[in-house]
């Protein structure tokens, strides 16, 4: 049997406070390779308090969530972090680029976080990653440069710069109009079916949620479906760029 890459198990996240909040509450799920997940849910539901609980951005208050198998309740901080480091990317509505560096500079940082790579092999993989998604002539200039749909192509270069097999999304369509909305989503989409990445992307966009490969909905802190989709197509045209053979850049 095939170990999941994400287990969520019995997870429960309560907010404390003069009045208590649930956030997540009971929830079991697995999410194994190369899978294409939507979270939905109306405003407050947990969407991404759960998705934060799978990325060990939080600590869950009950149940226990195991990365590729692992554990990781009884992890410290620098344990946790790593694993994040190597294991997940991040990808969130509002990019989270610091504007006092590059965007090359941007996408080396968690390679220099995970500290695996040379400072040329660091900078060539960067490079690599932003040729690839259509990039290059932009790699010096800083985020307040670009536009928004292009700020977010280099959110997901950055989350990818450890290649991590596992993807997670809050919300990355968000801010985008509908035409950069449909080349992120594509963007996704390649690197599950061409990369082999597994990607986990909260959205209140229904549209995009009915066409990845399953769809979570939660309500109330709870899952109350959870669907498989048929295949998923493009939703724009082929980009001339590519992440082809993004993986194989230094490592």
């Amino acid at each position: 049997m095939t170990t999941p890459l994400i287990e969520a198990r019995h997870v429960t996240r309560i907010l404390s406070g003069v009045v208590p909040t649930t956030l997540v509450r009971d929830v079991s799920l697995s999410i194994g390779a190369r899978e294409f997940v939507a979270i939905t849910g109306p405003s407050g539901s947990g969407k991404s308090s759960l998705l934060y609980l799978l990325g060990l951005l939080d600590l869950p208050t009950e149940g226990e969530v195991l990365i590729n198998g692992r554990a990781t309740a009884h992890m410290d901080e620098k344990e946790r972090a790593l694993t994040r480091l190597s294991f997940l990317g991040f990808v969130f509505q509002f990019h989270f680029l610091l504007p006092e560096f590059t965007v090359l500079d941007n996408v080396r940082l968690p390679m220099r976080a995970l500290g695996q790579l040379s400072s040329a092999a660091m900078r060539e993989r960067a490079a690599h990653l932003l040729d690839a998604l259509g990039l290059a002539d932009h790699m010096h200039k800083r985020p307040d440069q670009l536009s928004g749909g292009q700020r977010q192509r280099v959110a997901v270069a950055r989350a990818l710069a450890n290649e991590p097999p596992v993807i997670l999304a809050d919300e990355p369509t968000g801010s985008l109009d509908s035409k950069a909305s449909g080349q992120v989503f594509d963007l996704l989409h390649e690197l599950v079916e061409e990369h082999g990445k597994t990607v986990v992307a909260v959205t209140h966009d229904m549209g995009l949620a009915e066409r990845m490969q399953r769809h979570i909905e939660l309500l109330d802190g709870r899952v109350v479906a959870d669907e498989a989709h048929a295949n998923v197509t493009p939703l724009t045209e082929p980009r001339s760029n590519s992440v082809h053979n993004a993986s194989d850049s230094p490592s």
